[in-house]
Order: structure tokens, then sequence, then C-alpha cells
């Protein structure tokens, strides 16, 4: 028997408070992830390093989700051999988004914002989706780049496939990197193991 879907109308009061990964292979680096409960949704406050193809960096992030998991706002922080930089995202809720306070376009119809510097950020569209075994939808994402901070639009699409047991899987494409793998969550839809990119150590 499949495990239900991840519902995106459910309480969240029992998320972990805590959820770390190792990056390997793409890249090496660590990830850590603090989940807290909002008085209208969830925050998302992490941190990671990187280091790839010789060039490392840091990343301090928040983000603000609503109790959909739908992106609201989000805090990035940045440092790398270019320097150190800031970030600040907002969204409203209709697909529309702004950039240090400047509207942003090229993002219109995003749902969810996806750092290039953490797998965490991957149970956005999840969690938001709530989809059934067999379904499928085009996700596309305010995606923000580890060393710069640039913000870019990245489609990308997930379908989800049968369980393993506890674990939901999700066939997930992007290609715009021509990178496609089979993504594994826990029962809260957070990353388990992200092939090539990251695996879940806490």
């Amino acid at each position: 028997m499949s495990a239900p879907p991840p519902d995106p109308g459910s309480p969240i009061g029992d998320l972990p408070a805590l959820a770390a990964c190792r990056h390997r292979e793409v890249r090496e680096g660590f990830e850590v992830l603090f989940l807290s409960r909002e008085r209208d949704g969830i925050r998302l406050d992490g941190h990671a390093t990187g280091l790839e193809e010789g060039e490392a960096w840091g990343i301090r992030y928040s983000i603000v989700l609503d109790r959909r998991w739908r992106t609201r706002s989000a805090r990035i922080a940045g440092r790398s051999r270019g320097g150190a930089r800031e970030l600040g995202i907002e969204a409203d809720g209709a697909g529309g988004w702004t950039v240090d306070g400047a509207p942003a376009p090229h993002l219109a119809g995003c749902p969810d914002i996806d750092l290039e510097a953490s797998a965490f950020t991957n149970a956005l569209p999840v969690n938001r989706l709530g989809l059934e075994v067999g379904g499928r939808a085009e996700a596309p994402a305010a995606y923000v780049r580890a060393v710069d901070l640039r913000v870019e639009r990245l489609e990308q699409s997930y379908a989800r496939l049968p369980d393993d047991g506890p674990r939901s899987r999700y066939d997930y494409e992007s290609p715009e990197f021509e990178f496609a793998a089979v993504l594994t969550y826990d029962r809260f839809g957070l990353i388990l193991d992200y092939p090539g990119i990251a695996v879940r150590v806490a």
C-alpha cells in the first residue's frame, strides 16, 4: 500500500526541528536546516557550505512559507571569493516576485524558491503540490545561484512514483541542466537522497 501524499493543508507542528545533509559528488559540502512553526506558516533557517569546481562558498538563508508551503519571502546572505552579498526576495502568492524591492518579471508564475546551495528547498514543490502516485506537475522556480546570488528562472518538473515503504519518491527533471534523477523524501517531504547532489545524515 502506498503512503499517503503530503497533505499541503495538514498541521505543521510535528515537523522535525532540525535536518542535515552532506553534499557529495557534484560538490563537497554540508547543510543544516532548522524548521520552526510560525503563526501563519513555516520558517526555514539554514546554513550551507560548498566547494564545486574549485569555487568555495557559504550561504545563510531564511525562507518564510505559508501553511501550504508557498514561498512568501526569503533573505539570503552569501560569501565567496567574489565577496559578500545579501539578497531579499518577496512573493505575492499569485506568481509575482520582487528581488531587492524591484519587480522580477522573468520569475512570473514561479510558485517556489529554489536555492542552488540547498538540497532542502526541493521540499517546497513536493509539499505544496501534494501529488498522488502517478501525478506529475511542472514546478518552475526562482533559482538563486550559490556563488553570486544571481536569481534566474528554472524550469523543472516532479512526477510521483510508487513509494518505497515510508519513503516517497519523485522523478525529477531539470531540462536546462540536462538533469534527471529519482529523489527520495521522508514522511515530512524533506529530502533523504538527491542522487549526485546530497544525502541526508540527520
